[in-house]
């Protein structure tokens, strides 16, 4: 039997909240957490509870920002004097934009 799940705050966490995404929803949220540097259950959480999500900088959130930029980079390539910038681009973009600032300790205006 695993070891019960408690949080921060030493509270036991047993009940499992589920939801459908689409493909396309999946893959945003994927790469929010990879660039997020925490665990998918932990973002989410925070996420659903209006949380603030703090970036730290580690190993894998630097590896997951170059492979991030590296796909925008390419797709930028790929379409001519911005034509076609799809949304899901554009808050890829946002997302890598407000992580760098927060990394380099810059406030964010919303």
């Amino acid at each position: 039997m695993s070891a019960k799940n408690r949080d921060n705050k030493n509270r036991w966490r047993n009940i499992t909240v589920g939801f459908r995404v689409s493909p396309e929803e999946n893959e945003l949220i994927n790469k929010a957490v990879a660039l997020s540097g925490l665990p998918k259950q932990e973002y989410c959480y925070r996420r659903c509870l209006n949380q603030d999500v703090v970036v730290q900088g580690n190993p894998r959130v630097y590896k997951a920002l170059k492979q991030e930029l590296a796909a925008v980079l390419a797709e930028l390539q790929r379409i001519e004097a911005g034509n076609g910038i799809d949304e899901e681009l554009l808050n890829v973009i946002e997302l890598v934009s407000i992580i760098l600032g927060g990394l380099k300790g810059e406030e964010q205006n919303e």
